[in-house]
């Protein structure tokens, strides 16, 4: 399970790129995922992007909705479809053996429409890549399940798997590593409704965003304070693996907690209010549309009636030999590198706004 794997031996090296200019990678830049300002300029990005042009830059779903199926528009849902596709390949989104061979049968047949033996001959299956160290027996598997689905057209297949990704576990979880007591190894992830707390790819703690009354990094340490059932406030305490892994985290948590949980005039108080105290520490605030904003105002006309969804063919690699009698085949893997369940809201809550404070970067 690579979202979980243990912390990478520190190393440098240097890329050469096709310009011939030179790419330092060091320990400080490996395994942090930064997101782009859109309302700045990449030459604003200076403690993102220290080499370049060329530039190297991924698409991809920041805040994923709780229920995907909801999505009015099939444009997204589809795009959303492809996200979650790219979770579930490169190990971010775990999913037991019956499930992979599921929702790999549901790609098949929006890939490929109904099963037709003339078309599909043996082995058309392990063209195609939806697991990490993918085997024959999830490949044969497929095959049967793809016989089975005669009548899903694409958007129907997509829907459906959506339907089930969003019950897995780690689905739609934005995971930071960290360290807790005793340099013990955890992850803190970001969901919809709150913050969990892994440690040995077993869930230890779970923290709703109505409970959550501040978060606050200085250098590496980084407090998760929390109230709970009986009123009385805790603070949980995480070393991030540097300090801009730190403030990284923080930012993502700011912008979850104020996407998710703000509603419309809520958000522009609390704006206004923390605005005030940026002299004191970061001025960094999410100042993009809340869920609740987004299906209030942009989604009323939504879906456009005349919006066409061009699809994508996947990438396909060499079939897999057939396997004849007592003949052992070896497994495919992935030629991609591997990379990395939400409850509902707890009842009775309290509600209270979440105190962002930092430090002076």
């Amino acid at each position: 399970m690579s979202c979980f794997c243990p912390v990478q031996e520190e190393f440098y090296c240097e890329v050469l790129l096709l310009d011939e200019t030179k790419l330092a990678l060091t320990p400080r830049q490996q395994g942090i995922k930064y997101w782009l300002d859109s309302s700045k300029t990449l030459a604003e990005h200076k403690d993102l992007i220290t080499t370049g042009p060329p530039y190297t830059l991924y698409f991809g779903v920041k805040f994923y909705a709780e229920d995907p199926c909801k999505l009015k528009e099939e444009i997204t849902r589809y795009q959303f479809f492809l996200q979650v596709k790219q979770d579930v390949l490169q190990g971010r989104l775990p999913a037991p053996f019956d499930i992979s061979v599921q929702l790999a049968a549901l790609v098949i047949q929006s890939e490929l429409g109904d099963y037709d033996p003339y078309k599909h001959l043996p082995g058309y299956v392990s063209e195609y890549r939806f697991v990490p160290d993918q085997k024959k027996e999830l490949e044969d598997a497929v095959e049967q399940i793809h016989k089975s689905l005669t009548g899903q057209v694409p958007s129907e297949a997509e829907l459906n798997y959506l339907g089930i990704a969003k019950a897995l576990e780690m689905y739609g979880i934005d995971l930071h590593p960290v360290y807790g007591e005793n340099q013990s190894e955890y992850f803190l992830g970001l969901t919809p409704v709150g913050v969990v707390v892994y440690k040995n790819k077993t869930q230890v703690g779970k923290y709703f965003w109505p409970r959550i009354t501040k978060v606050y990094f200085k250098e590496t340490q980084f407090e998760l304070r929390v109230i709970g059932k009986d009123c009385s406030e805790t603070s949980f305490f995480f070393k991030a693996h540097s300090k801009a892994a730190c403030k990284n985290m923080w930012k993502c948590c700011v912008e979850h907690h104020t996407f998710f949980r703000m509603p419309e005039n809520d958000a522009n108080s609390l704006s206004r209010k923390l605005s005030k105290l940026g002299s004191l520490g970061s001025k960094h605030r999410y100042s993009g549309k809340t869920a609740l904003q987004m299906g209030r105002d942009e989604y009323t006309n939504l879906p456009r009636t005349d919006l066409q969804v061009i699809r994508t063919r996947s990438k396909t690699y060499p079939k897999r030999p057939q396997q004849a009698a007592g003949e052992k085949v070896p497994l495919i893997k992935n030629e991609e590198p591997n990379e990395k369940s939400t409850a509902p809201w707890e009842e009775n809550a309290p509600q209270r706004y979440c105190d962002y404070e930092d430090t002076p970067s």
